[in-house]
């Protein structure tokens, strides 16, 4: 596989995990919350989980590509410190939310590296 495949397969990874990474969370915490998704919708911290989600989309992504597994738990953690005041309020959504996408950002992340290192393309 030559250098500006693997840029694009890179490239089309991040895209693809940005894009799809918000409907993964939702869609969890719509079945685990049984809301409608108006209500969620509507949450004041919608806004700033989703941008937070999709930085933490690109960090572990980023991170597993090179190879840097140990420093995934610095995000988690970073993300709990933050955050520390709405996981009170609210520990089961949160917690629910940033499992989900933690463990979609390392699959894709995982599949990404396959895809890389084995040149499945």
């Amino acid at each position: 596989m030559d250098d500006i495949t693997k840029v694009i397969i890179v490239v089309a990874g991040y895209i693809i995990l940005v894009l799809t990474s918000g409907f993964v969370v939702r869609f969890a915490l719509l079945k685990a919350s049984k809301k409608d998704k108006k209500g969620i919708a509507e949450d004041k911290q919608w806004d700033t989980g989703f941008i937070i989600g999709k930085c933490e989309n690109i960090l572990i992504v980023t991170l597993i590509l090179l190879n840097a597994y140990t420093a995934l738990a610095i995000i988690f953690a970073a993300k709990t410190i933050i955050r520390k005041e709405d996981i009170k309020k609210n520990s089961l959504y949160y917690l629910a939310g940033n499992m989900v996408n933690v463990t979609y950002s390392i699959i894709f992340g995982a599949i990404l590296k396959a895809i890389m290192d084995f040149n499945l393309l």
